[in-house]
This record gives C-alpha cells, sequence and structure tokens, in this order.
C-alpha cells in the first residue's frame, strides 16, 4: 500500500449508485467454513496453516474466475500495524482481523470492491461492497465469487442448518447484509430515535460507521440482517431493501420539511460547517465526521453545488487516524493528526 490520497480510496466511497445521497454504501458478506477443520478460535497453528494454503490455492489456480484473477493476496502478520489499521478504516477488513494470528490473510481485488478475509472468525468471510443502494448486484458478484470457491473446496454445509458458522447467528445461508445511510434531517429533528426503535423488532441490528460497539458519529448508520436461518439470501435481501427505501422516504420528506420551515437557519449550519472545513487548522475525528455531515447534507439538498458527494465519501475514511499516518508516512500523536486531518480536508475542498 502506498502513499497519498490515491491508495486510500475504494469503489463504495464513489458517490454513485441508486439513492446515493442517503445510502453511502451496501456490503453482502457470506461466512464459510471448510469441512473437517475446526473454527478459527479452536484451531491450532498447523489445522489454521492447513485452511490458509488451500484457500490460498484455491484462489490462485489458473483457471480463476476474471474476478479472482485481479485479488490481490495478502498474509495479515507480513503488514504493518498502519496498514491493518488502514484496511479496517476503509471496511476491507474487520476490527477483529486486525490482529495478527495462526496464518490470517486478506485477498483484495483491484477496487477494492470485493475482500476476502481468511481465517478471521470464519475460515472465510467473502465481501462485496459496492456504491449507493445495490444490494442485489453485491450479493450477485459475492455469489459468483463463493459458487468458484465451492467447487474447488468442501464447505461444511448440512441439508437443514446450512453453512456451517463459528457464530450461531450466521448458521443457514451465512449471509449479512448492510447499508450504510446518512440520516442527518432525522437526527436533527429528533425523529431518529423513534424511527430506529421499530427496525429489531423486523430482526434488522443498527450500528454505528464501525459496526458492533461503535456510535452512529456523523449521521452515520449501519442497517444489517440479524437472522439468517430458515431465510433464503433473496428474502434477506428485499427486507432490508424495503425497510431501506422506508428510511430514504422519511428521510427526504424530514429534509423537505427542514427546507421549507427553516431554510435560512439549515443554511447557516451547512455555511458554518462548510468554512470551518474549509478554514480550520487544527480538526478532531470526531467533529471532522459531524462537520462532514452537515457538508453533505447541504450538498445533497444543492445548497453547496460546487462540491462532490464522492470527496465527502473519501474523508469520511481519509481523515481517519490511520489514513492521516498513512499519508504522512509515519506514525503521529493526537495533537499532530488533528492538524494533518485539517489540511487534507482543506486540501480536498479548496
Amino acid at each position: 500500500m502506498g502513499e497519498g490520497n490515491s491508495n486510500l480510496s475504494s469503489k463504495w466511497m464513489e458517490g454513485s449508485g441508486p439513492y446515493s445521497d442517503i445510502v453511502i454504501s451496501s456490503r453482502i458478506r457470506l461466512a464459510r467454513n471448510l469441512s473437517g477443520y475446526p473454527f478459527p478460535h479452536v484451531a491450532n497453528e498447523g489445522q489454521a496453516k492447513e485452511v490458509y494454503e488451500l484457500i490460498k490455492n484455491a484462489l490462485n489456480e489458473q483457471d480463476a474466475l476474471e474476478e479472482l484473477n485481479e485479488l490481490d493476496f495478502m498474509n495479515i502478520s507480513d503488514l504493518s500495524a498502519l496498514d491493518r489499521q488502514v484496511l479496517m478504516e476503509k471496511h476491507l477488513i474487520s476490527p477483529q482481523h486486525m490482529k495478527p494470528g495462526y496464518s490470517k490473510a486478506v485477498s483484495l481485488s483491484n477496487d477494492e470492491a470485493i475482500s476476502i478475509m481468511i481465517n478471521e472468525e470464519d475460515h472465510m468471510r467473502i465481501q462485496c461492497l459496492f456504491p449507493g443502494l445495490q444490494l442485489e448486484e453485491a450479493l450477485k458478484k459475492a455469489n459468483i465469487v463463493d459458487d468458484y470457491l465451492e467447487a474447488k473446496l468442501d464447505m461444511g454445509f448440512d441439508e437443514h442448518m446450512g453453512y456451517s458458522t463459528a457464530c450461531p447467528t450466521n448458521t443457514g445461508t451465512g449471509l449479512r447484509a448492510s447499508v450504510m445511510l446518512h440520516l442527518p434531517a432525522l437526527v436533527m429533528t429528533k425523529q431518529i430515535n423513534r424511527v430506529l426503535a421499530t427496525l429489531p423488532q423486523l430482526g434488522l441490528a443498527v450500528r454505528g460507521i464501525y459496526g458492533e460497539g461503535t456510535e452512529a458519529n456523523g449521521n452515520l448508520f449501519q442497517i444489517s440482517n440479524q437472522i439468517t436461518l430458515g431465510v433464503e439470501e433473496r428474502e434477506i435481501i428485499k427486507s432490508l431493501e424495503a425497510v431501506t427505501k422506508q428510511l430514504i422516504d422519511q428521510e427526504r420528506h424530514a429534509r423537505k420539511l427542514m427546507l421549507k420551515d427553516r431554510q435560512k437557519n439549515l443554511e447557516d449550519k451547512i455555511y458554518r460547517a462548510y468554512g470551518i472545513l474549509r478554514y480550520a487548522r487544527v480538526i478532531s475525528s470526531e467533529e471532522a465526521l459531524n462537520l462532514l455531515s452537515d457538508l453533505r447534507l447541504g450538498v445533497d439538498t444543492e445548497i453547496i453545488e460546487e462540491v462532490e458527494s464522492k470527496i465527502l465519501n473519501q474523508l469520511i475514511v481519509q481523515t481517519r487516524p490511520g489514513c492521516l499516518q498513512k499519508m504522512e508516512g509515519r506514525e503521529m500523536e493526537a495533537f499532530d493528526r488533528d492538524v494533518k486531518r485539517a489540511k487534507v480536508i482543506r486540501e480536498s475542498l479548496n
């Protein structure tokens, strides 16, 4: 992974795709395990290495799919702590996969739309990450990769229970589908708690930008399915997509009301955020995320016309601690990161 901003962008940050004014990204993740081998958390070094080699060989075979020919296979232990942190901040590996361990790896496509984690919680986690609301497209791509690997490897599967997974909540299809939503108007109009409170009743989980245990900073919310057993893949996708479209309608309605009833206040909030982001010399991670959220609302409501949403999507990630240090080429103290963060934002917006 090289220096500069170019390597800190991924396909999901493009700001394209359906409903991209509210849906930042769509993610499909398939949990798969090899038959006859213990799950990674109970495997010994020898067993983990066998799994690692079997998957690596399958990914490297000459008749590999076009999607797999462009994959870059990386052993987690060969990466620096900073490179691992950058991969996590870009949502390409999990926080758990950052820690070095027995034969852990990640395989990434050139545009980083496909990432395959090896020996994380499961032997394999196949992930596809697309911009906007593209759950169907992401599932199609994930299934192409999955079908190829299933033809090469003996997967743990039971006719009644489905795919064997380390966590019982993934048993069945092994599918976790999620969308990242930007919902600032629902937050500002104090409707967000009421809206999100209904989601667990629909079998959906709500988390922050980096998943379980993280807060919804920057008005970014991750919505995902909780149930995989006894539900078909298409059903999971259809259900999540239907709820997502309801949330999109509610957010758009809240934006219209704000533009109608308190336009000057909204414009003031957005232009103040824009001014701080363009001229600040020191800015914290949390403040940056919140101000970028305000600015993005301004772009999506066409109050601000000269900024691309793609730049704002990239800044969500590029202002994280690991990415800032990667750009600088060295480890930095918190204050130095705050100075660097302000500089990166200024240069991106000016």
